[in-house]
């Protein structure tokens, strides 16, 4: 008989279990929760911000620029130095490596908020309480499954690519100097074991912490509240704070009605600084191929004012109650 198709999802061991449980949703905020008190009792120095912002930035672009538009959706292509720095800085936000980031994410894209999302804030209903263990789900929750999306099935493009690849197996070291950089630069710069510690909390593990829960907001935040600007088959929506804080990945609905566009943010006032860091390398000649929204493709997707019934209409006639769009 024929082999069907490559499971959707995948059983994890035990250690990798262990991993995501500490590492993911336990680790973050027992550092934030360290963190207030910290910084009440002492503060944080010039040094530690600069360096927990510095660390920060990287993280973030290395998702949304590398992770997420470049080795997920292929909205652009980019020469191999370019594309061996985005999975480094990636890497950076302590998020797993590109092959398993890519899987759980086309996953989503395939099943968005229906069943088969890892991730989505309806995953239980639409009530109060069942929207409140949703969000919790999309945040963090939906680590401690035990299972994975199957990366032969989502991401064979990533395994069947030999330098990032490579990099996927050293990514025990790309969490290291992750760690490791900002302690070391404290350290030197301020010739003290105390500045190498204070840097450490700073700029390694509370950076840390705030990127993720930054990013997984995307998850839950932008999937629950806020405007749908165009038609999608989901509940993407477009949240201002959290395109802030993503370099535009909070520009949410846009992605999901055209997932391939290297632009999330494409109405007035929104601006999407990962779209803007595209273009800088796209005229550097480092980036190529990239595809910008276009205006028909637009248009066709863009939803039109309310409806007298209380509908909000998209531009082909479809009709959304509640965020939820109905033909």
């Amino acid at each position: 008989m024929p082999a069907g198709p490559p499971a959707v999802t995948v059983p994890v061991t035990g250690a990798e279990y262990t991993g995501y449980l500490v590492g993911i949703v336990v680790l973050p905020f027992v550092v934030l929760a360290a963190a207030l008190p910290a910084a009440w009792e002492w503060g944080a120095g010039p040094l530690d911000i600069a360096l927990g912002l510095g660390m920060y930035a990287i993280s973030i672009a290395g998702i949304s620029t590398g992770y997420h538009r470049h080795f997920t959706h292929l909205s652009f292509k980019a020469k191999q130095p370019l594309r061996v720095a985005l999975a480094l800085a990636g890497g950076m936000a302590m998020e797993g490596p590109v092959s398993l980031w890519v899987a759980e994410h086309r996953r989503h894209h395939q099943f968005s908020d229906r069943e088969g999302d890892p991730h989505s804030p309806w995953a239980f209903g639409t009530g109060r309480r069942a929207l409140l263990r949703g969000l919790w789900h999309a945040q963090v929750g939906w680590f401690a499954r035990r299972r994975r999306a199957n990366i032969a099935r989502y991401a064979p493009d990533i395994l069947n690519d030999p330098v990032i690849s490579r990099l996927d197996r050293w990514y025990g070291l790309t969490l290291t100097v992750s760690l490791a950089l900002p302690p070391l630069v404290g350290g030197l710069w301020t010739m003290s074991w105390h500045g190498a510690a204070t840097a450490f909390f700073w700029g390694s593990l509370v950076r840390y912490a705030v990127v993720h829960h930054v990013t997984w907001s995307v998850n839950s935040v932008a999937h629950a509240f806020g405007p749908q600007h165009y038609a999608s088959r989901d509940q993407s929506r477009d949240v201002r704070w959290v395109a802030l804080l993503t370099f535009g990945e909070g520009w949410h609905n846009l992605h999901h009605a055209d997932p391939t566009s290297a632009r999330h943010g494409a109405l007035r006032g929104q601006f999407d600084a990962t779209a803007a860091l595209i273009r800088l390398f796209e005229r550097l000649g480092w980036a190529h191929d990239v595809r910008w929204p276009d205006r028909s493709r637009l248009a066709a997707r863009r939803r039109v004012p309310a409806d007298p019934d209380g509908g909000c209409r998209a531009a082909g006639g479809a009709r959304s109650r509640g965020g939820r769009t109905t033909e």
